[in-house]
């Protein structure tokens, strides 16, 4: 079982950021995926969800409208999609499974 981030990296605030996050070795379709961040000193925060089997998403009130989820099955897996980034998105993004099954993480530094 294994959940895999890409894509974070540095840039400038009012860019974009699609980071990826490749799931496999699950058995059953699982219940939903989210991307979690924690910034420095900060606790962590769920950013976005979507739930597998109906596509039904969700958004953190502080990125609404500045970011999109959504999965391509055939990959096994899920997107997300940042723009107008600020310097407060800065963090260290996760992919999470049914809350159990965490990814290593991947950076976004935006300054």
């Amino acid at each position: 079982v294994q959940l895999v981030e890409s894509g974070g990296g540095s840039v400038q605030a009012g860019g974009s950021v699609r980071l990826s996050c490749v799931t496999s070795g699950f058995t059953e379709s699982g219940n939903y995926v989210a991307w979690i961040r924690q910034a420095p000193g900060k606790g962590r925060e769920g950013v976005a969800s979507i739930y597998t089997g109906t596509d039904r998403t969700y958004y953190a009130d502080s990125v609404k409208g500045r970011v999109a989820i959504w999965q391509d099955n055939a990959k096994n897996t899920v997107y997300l999609q940042m723009n107008s980034l600020k310097p407060e998105d800065t963090a260290v993004f996760f992919c999470v499974r049914d809350a159990g099954y965490w990814g290593q993480g991947t950076q976004v530094t935006v300054s």
